[in-house]
C-alpha cells in the first residue's frame, strides 16, 4: 500500500506542476494585441 501511496503523491505533485506552469504562462506572459487587416481575395463585400 505505500508503493501506492508514493506513485499517487508522485502523479499529484507532477500534475501539480504542469497546472501551475501553465498558469503562470497564461497570466505573465500574454501576447499583445494588434489589429491585423489583411485582403481576402475572391470575396466581394456588399454595401
Amino acid at each position: 500500500m505505500p508503493t501506492l501511496f508514493r506513485f499517487l503523491f508522485i502523479i499529484g505533485l507532477g500534475v501539480g506542476l504542469v497546472a501551475g506552469g501553465l498558469f503562470v504562462l497564461s497570466e505573465y506572459f500574454e501576447p499583445e494585441q494588434k489589429e491585423v487587416r489583411s485582403t481576402v481575395s475572391g470575396v466581394k463585400v456588399r454595401r
